[in-house]
């Protein structure tokens, strides 16, 4: 036998949900020879169309966080690679590479392996994560949650590195070619803003390469925010992966069967 009843709240009102019941009559213990002497009852199976998450798990869905944060981190480590590469080309020319006459800050390159590949090894591992706890259970996912936690960590920290090494680039100036015949020179390669610092109307200071302070002030501070927005979204994630290894991943909780006697 079976029917179906809707699923009342702990205030007796109806929640809008259905239960389906499945009795199956069932004898326990033996029978005698005339076919008497065993106990029977039921056996109900049931099983519900949905259910409420615990308390914990409504406070904060960590799997679908996690499906956001990765494919933001994503797009950040990306923007912070390319950012980085270019200035290794200023104005888009190779030779300066070749020449030595890149910024010792886009030399140490922290948008490549700072905000970029570290970020990105992360947020990859953040996003499968989150798919692939969609639909598991927490003692599968509590685990990947906490590892996800601790590798989030590691992009908190090359995101930082990222940030303050964008930030002296940002302060120090672009390494460039200007005029020093204020000190008994002609034009020699060095940092003309690293003591005096860099105004809108001293840019012309470097004759070489052409628009390289406004190609150093608009590559560092892209990378100044693209760090601190990856700074931010780390953090997200490592009370998001804490919150995973408590609380689970917002799974429904199964019917059981259950004996009517």
């Amino acid at each position: 036998m079976y029917g179906c009843a809707p699923c009342k709240t702990s205030h007796g009102c109806s929640a809008g949900k259905w239960h389906f019941h499945w009795k199956i009559p069932v004898r326990w213990g033996g029978s005698s020879a005339g076919g008497h002497g065993g106990a029977e009852g039921s056996l109900v199976l049931s099983s519900s169309s949905s259910s409420s998450p615990s308390p914990c798990r409504q406070a904060m869905c960590v799997g679908r966080c996690s499906r956001i944060v990765g494919p933001c981190l994503l797009a950040l480590g990306t923007l912070s690679v390319i950012a980085n590469i270019l200035l290794l080309f200023p104005g888009g020319a190779w030779k300066y590479l070749v020449d030595g006459h890149i910024t010792k800050q886009a030399k140490v390159m922290p948008g490549i392996w700072g905000g970029g590949i570290t970020v990105l090894l992360v947020a990859t591992h953040i996003t499968a994560v989150g798919w692939r706890c969609a639909g598991c259970s927490d003692s599968l996912c509590s685990p990947q949650a906490f590892l996800s936690a601790v590798l989030s960590k590691l992009a908190l920290l090359g995101s930082a590195a990222c940030f303050i090494l964008s930030g002296v680039g940002l302060t120090n100036g672009p390494l460039c070619l200007y005029n020093a015949s204020e000190h008994g020179h002609g034009p020699t390669w060095g940092y003309p803003f690293l003591d005096t610092g860099s105004q809108p109307d001293t840019w012309d200071t470097c004759l070489e390469p052409a628009g390289i302070v406004a190609w150093n002030v608009a590559l560092f501070s892209l990378l100044l925010l693209v760090s601190a927005a990856e700074m931010v979204l780390a953090s997200i994630q490592i009370l998001n992966g804490c919150a995973g290894c408590l609380c689970g991943f917002c799974e429904g909780k199964q019917g059981r069967p259950t004996r009517l006697d």
